[in-house]
C-alpha cells in the first residue's frame, strides 16, 4: 500500500488535455488520470511511497508542455 495518496488538478492549454493525459498516465505512481469539466481540465490520482516521491512526480507533471497550472491535494490518513 502507498504511503501517500494525492490528487492533482490541472489547467491545460485549450485542446491539450488529451495529450497531457497520455503523458501523465506513463508516470510511475499515477493510478488514475482523466479529463474533467469545470474549472480544471485534468484529474490525476497518485499513490507514492513518501513526500519525496510525490515532489518528483508533481515536478514531472508540471513540466509537461501545455500544463498551465496545477493544484496538489495530499490525502489525510
Amino acid at each position: 500500500m502507498a504511503g501517500v495518496i494525492a490528487y492533482m488538478l490541472l489547467v491545460t492549454e485549450t485542446g491539450k488535455e488529451h495529450e497531457i493525459i497520455k503523458e501523465v498516465r506513463r508516470l510511475k505512481g499515477v493510478t488514475e488520470c482523466r479529463a474533467v469539466y469545470g474549472e480544471f481540465d485534468v484529474f490525476v490520482r497518485l499513490e507514492v511511497d513518501d513526500l519525496t516521491a510525490l515532489d518528483e512526480i508533481v515536478t514531472q507533471v508540471r513540466r509537461i508542455p501545455g500544463t498551465i497550472q496545477s493544484t496538489t491535494l495530499v490525502g489525510s490518513p
